[in-house]
């Protein structure tokens, strides 16, 4: 059977594009998930995969949006955010560690347990609860850098800026 092109006339003979009539109901019967759900469901997978990846011990970088994922040969693997350099570590020593993110049907929210900077050609990691800085020994900070270029240059820093909410603390005490 030939495939049926876009602007192919419908074959229900309606007289209308294949886009304009049947491609429309095709669409809608099936379900549709909001880009948040799509994202959602995204993130946890990477998650599941480069542990997946640390556990195997093999070294990868990967990209989703404003998130990037890597692991090493000695079985650590972190997930990183870019808009406010946060990061937290979801493998070590090729062991999966819980995945501090919890999910609704509107937000992701993620416990972050450090900072991160690229300084010297590495990525330095700073911790939130004691401030302690240190190096991540075999972290990709060349592909980390390019891939916060990139995404610089793709978006502005008012759309960046979207993608966190505030704290319903924050809130409270701005106004």
């Amino acid at each position: 059977m030939a495939k049926i092109g876009r602007n192919d006339k419908c074959p229900c003979q309606s007289g209308k594009k294949y886009k304009h009539c049947c491609a429309l109901k095709d669409q809608r019967a099936r379900p549709q998930l909001t880009p948040d759900q799509a994202l959602k469901l995204t993130l946890m997978n990477s998650v599941t995969q480069i542990q997946q990846d640390a556990l195997s011990m093999r070294v990868i970088f990967r990209e989703l949006g404003v998130f990037f994922f890597f692991s090493t040969a000695k079985g650590d693997a972190w997930l990183m955010e870019m808009t406010q350099c946060d990061c937290v570590q979801v493998a070590g020593g090729g062991k999966p560690l819980e995945a501090p993110i919890d999910e609704n049907s509107e937000t992701i929210e993620t416990n972050w347990s450090h900072t991160f900077a690229i300084n010297n050609k590495q990525v330095e990691i700073t911790a939130y609860d004691d401030k302690s800085t240190r190096i991540l020994a075999n972290a990709p900070a060349r592909e980390l850098n390019a891939a916060m270029n990139r995404i610089r240059k793709k978006f502005s820093k008012e759309q960046l800026e979207k993608v966190h909410l505030p704290h319903p603390d924050q809130e409270a005490s701005s106004t």
